[in-house]
């Protein structure tokens, strides 16, 4: 008797262990490595590299589970390969604890969230929420061509906060304040 409860027992740890691997596959793209979102974080840049290259960038701060970062991964996708020349796009993964310092400075409280840097590689402007593809396209298309920002419900410029450094260590007079950032 003891025998076939613990067949029983195993059998079903072994079809748990075969549904939470389907889940963490489903969860991670599914089987097809060629999932936008996953594409688009093994392609991006370095954020250092990015903002030194003389091409404005948008940063994407996401995560694998996030439903808004994978439904607008595919208009992500094109207009980093449309732009590729003239802009930079770089996927940061919020789950990724490398990334927490840059979670910090430009205040990540959800995502997606999109950083805009101009040429120079300051943050001239932040973008919370989901982006339509033709938002994702007047962004971008302003940053090309050193314009102010579309005025889209969820984007706004950025003020510099004194003493305020890049990664380059320059005054950077983009970092968006906040109320924690006042003393």
């Amino acid at each position: 008797m003891n025998d076939s409860l613990g067949r029983r027992e195993r059998a079903l740890l072994g079809a748990i262990a075969a549904c939470l691997l389907l889940a963490l596959i489903w969860l991670r793209g599914g089987l097809n490595s060629t999932a936008p979102l996953e594409q688009l974080a093994r392609r991006s840049l370095d954020l250092p590299v990015a903002l030194a290259d003389g091409r404005p960038t948008i940063v994407e701060f996401y995560a694998d589970w996030c439903e808004a970062c994978r439904a607008m991964a595919p208009a992500m996708a094109a207009i980093e390969q449309t732009q590729k020349d003239r802009l930079d796009v770089v996927l940061l993964n919020v789950d990724n604890p490398r990334w927490q310092p840059e979670l910090d400075r430009y205040d990540v409280n959800g995502i997606p969230q999109l950083q805009l840097f101009d040429a120079d590689g300051v943050s001239v402007g932040r973008a919370v929420g989901a982006r339509s593809s033709s938002d994702l396209e007047a962004l971008s298309t302003a940053l090309i061509a050193q314009a102010p920002l579309p005025q889209l419900a969820g984007v706004g410029q950025t003020s510099p906060l004194e003493g305020d450094r890049d990664l380059r260590g320059q005054a950077n007079p983009g970092t968006m304040a906040t109320p924690r950032s006042h003393g």
